[in-house]
């Protein structure tokens, strides 16, 4: 079934306008709440595509000011910066490049509208908007995050799947069968590197779960299962015989060079 058939939504990531002045660092971040403790109601930790593992991810201390527009369609009002006097006061140094930029809400100080603001607190599946097979490390790819904390946010060069079965879903995105199949859906630059367009990767086929197969695959998540064990209960599952899981695995090795 065409992912863009599943039970799931995706996204992209925020788009600041301004990342100098929104995104900040542990130290920076420790400040603002040290001064005044409420400061933390809108600091939330971020992860940029870089960060993005395959089946994990590595933070790097990042974090958010998120001060959003708010949902007008369910009574979510802006973040009012007044509210905020010390992040404000750090907004301020910025003041005049949070003005002119094009991305911004209902004053200089708050983000851009995002009608799906509620979904960046779900459990999600977080990937970088682009993906290349690395000659020094080829086992990171495809780079897929599980976030079951539902509290990342990620900027404009990720996107993120909300929906159903996320934990199966997450096993066959990060499975060798996908960095095949990314060699005939995915947008490909040169021969490493691909950018993932939501247009062409909601075309991917996967199959739907089962409730045998989901029992089945979500054990050896929980149990911490090797991937190379995970990857050959997908081909099990999808009755690939040898000669067809050769030709994905050489596929793979070959790109990965």
């Amino acid at each position: 079934m065409p992912l863009k058939d599943w039970d799931i939504q995706i996204n992209y990531g925020i788009k600041t306008g301004l990342n100098e002045a929104f995104i900040i660092d542990g130290s920076k971040k420790k400040e603002l709440i040290d001064e005044d403790p409420k400061s933390a109601e809108i600091i939330r930790p971020i992860l940029r595509g870089r960060d993005i593992k395959r089946y994990g991810y590595e933070f790097a201390d990042l974090w958010l000011i998120n001060v959003h527009n708010g949902i007008k369609e369910k009574g979510l009002f802006p973040i009012n910066i007044d509210d905020y006097p010390v992040v404000k006061k750090h907004l301020d140094k910025f003041y005049l490049l949070l003005e002119k930029r094009a991305d911004k809400g209902d004053t200089p100080y708050n983000l851009r509208n995002c009608a799906y603001m509620e979904d960046f607190y779900k459990q999600k599946i977080i990937y970088p908007g682009l993906m290349r097979i690395s000659k020094g490390d080829p086992n990171n790819f495809p780079r897929f995050a599980l976030d079951d904390s539902q509290n990342f946010f990620f900027g404009n060069d990720c996107y993120f799947i909300v929906g159903e079965h996320l934990e199966y879903l997450w096993a066959f995105l990060n499975s060798n069968l996908l960095g095949y199949l990314f060699r005939y859906y995915i947008y490909s630059f040169d021969e490493t590197g691909f950018k993932i367009f939501t247009d062409y990767f909601e075309n991917i086929p996967l199959p739907l779960p089962d409730f045998n197969s989901l029992q089945e695959l979500n054990a050896l998540i929980k149990t911490g299962a090797p991937k190379d064990q995970i990857n050959a209960w997908i081909y099990k599952s999808l009755k690939f015989d040898d000669n067809e899981i050769n030709e994905i695995e050489k596929s793979r090795l070959k790109i990965s060079r």
